[in-house]
């Protein structure tokens, strides 16, 4: 009796405690990594409304959903009273991103290159 309570229980647990982030996405989801020296205020990724604020340098920020994404985007960061950009010539022959979630690694050189990671989460 005391093994089939506790085989009820796992069953129980098992079934309802298992959830995974991505089984109910219905977008492209992207945050950015400041893996740079340096916080940023604010990162554009893409358009005007894809902003992501306050990634101190070492963290990350929040997760911002788009309809469509690729490896590499449009990028500008600022920082005090600098601003970085990096832009994409074309994305011809690129294929865009499938719903998930990703990480865009940034990190700003001494010359103000902006280098971008991308990484699957």
């Amino acid at each position: 009796m005391k093994n089939a309570l506790t085989l009820i229980l796992v069953v129980i647990l098992l079934s309802t405690g298992c959830t995974d982030r991505d089984d109910k996405i219905t977008a492209i989801n992207i945050r950015v990594e400041n893996s740079s020296g340096i916080d940023f205020d604010e990162v554009q990724v893409g358009g005007d409304e894809f902003v992501h604020t306050d990634v101190s340098s070492g963290s990350f920020s929040e997760y911002l959903e788009y309809e469509t994404a690729y490896e590499y985007a449009y990028i500008q960061i600022k920082s005090g009273t600098e601003s970085y950009v990096l832009q994409p010539v074309d994305f011809v022959g690129e294929t865009p991103l499938e719903i998930g979630f990703y990480t865009y690694v940034l990190d700003v050189s001494e010359d103000g290159d902006i280098s971008l990671i991308f990484m699957r989460d």
